[in-house]
């Protein structure tokens, strides 16, 4: 426990003390200017005067303690008492990544992918949501981050660059580093390696030992036009080895067929083979559905890092104040009664 404003004290007691010492003198001066009065004992000296004035010191004593204790107690509230602690608050976030397919053959339908992921962003309530956007390269547009009013803000952004507003033509810039074109498995790979590290090694000053429920939720036509250094089905292993689920939106469903070498069922394959879902862009029930199976996995509880915190404990001097203010009031009254 400790008093915020201390020095409220002793600058109390320094003006309880000049104000005391002003009484007096000005007590000595008043009785110095009384006048006696004859035969005055005849009063005092009477027993319903005398039983009269030990009612009223009595009073008179219960006030003046009654107002000592008021003030000392303002005086404590005043001065804040607080009792600093530190916490280590218990968090449980899942961790998502949206990931989005940047090619030219995904131009007319990222606007609409972006409102899908605006709405499944609505639909979260304390996960921590990322986006990473690819063609023959990756790029992170913003990290994990559980400030929703931010992610709203960087998706409204990518719709204004898809939907082709002026002044954000540099918004995909990054993304055409690599050799060919649409490399649908290098960008699924790094939107896996997105998520931050778990075990002993992992960077950020923890024990890096706290597990996270983990998808990525992946929205490409799967039309690959280059040289991947992984193949789809090669990056769908790599999640399956670290725990990711990956769940496909695919806005060019109704132009494959269902053989097994189309690239939605190629698609269709390794979302599901990751323990993830497979979903036509148009599906009205993807939204819900993804959010119903991503919410469904255990949310891990971790320790998130220390914190100082700082709790107001007035209620003790403010009881106190309140009590003597009301036995104050009490004894004011019968002192004038």
């Amino acid at each position: 426990m400790e008093l915020i404003f201390w020095w409220m004290i002793p600058a109390a007691l320094i003006l309880g003390t000049g104000t005391y010492w002003m009484v007096r003198k000005r007590g000595r001066g008043e009785n110095a200017t009384r006048l006696p009065v004859a035969h005055g004992h005849r009063l005092t000296d009477l027993p319903e005067y005398q039983a009269a004035l030990r009612r009223h010191r009595r009073w008179l004593t219960v006030a003046a303690v009654a107002g000592a204790v008021l003030m000392a107690a303002s005086v404590a509230a005043a001065a804040r008492p607080a009792e600093r602690s530190t916490v280590s608050p218990e968090q449980r976030n899942r961790d998502i990544i949206l990931c989005l397919d940047a090619s030219g053959s995904m131009s007319s339908a990222d606007a609409a992918v972006v409102d899908v992921f605006a709405r499944l962003a609505e639909g979260f309530d304390g996960e921590r949501l990322g986006l990473t956007v690819f063609d023959s390269s990756a790029v992170q547009v913003f990290p994990l981050t559980d400030d929703y009013n931010f992610v709203q803000e960087q998706l409204e952004v990518a719709r204004e660059a898809f939907d082709g507003a002026p002044g954000s033509a540099g918004f995909l810039d990054g993304t055409w580093n690599g050799a060919g074109s649409s490399l649908i498995g290098d960008g699924l790979a790094s939107c896996v390696q997105g998520f931050p590290a778990t075990g002993a090694g992992a960077p950020g000053g923890g024990s890096g030992t706290e597990e996270r429920s983990r998808s990525v939720i992946l929205a490409t036509d799967n039309f690959v036009s280059g040289e991947p250094i992984f193949t789809l089905p090669e990056a769908a292993a790599l999640a399956t080895t670290k725990d990711v689920r990956v769940f496909a939106l695919n806005p060019g469903d109704f132009d494959y067929g269902t053989d097994p070498g189309q690239p939605g069922a190629q698609l269709r394959s390794a979302a599901e083979g990751t323990g993830g879902a497979y979903y036509p862009l148009d599906n009205p029930d993807a939204v819900p559905d993804i959010i119903r199976k991503v919410e469904s996995t255990e949310a891990t509880a971790f320790k998130a890092a220390p914190q100082a915190t700082v709790a107001d404990r007035a209620e003790i001097p403010l009881g106190v104040a309140l009590a003597s203010g009301l036995v104050l009031v009490g004894a004011t009254w019968r002192l004038r009664s």
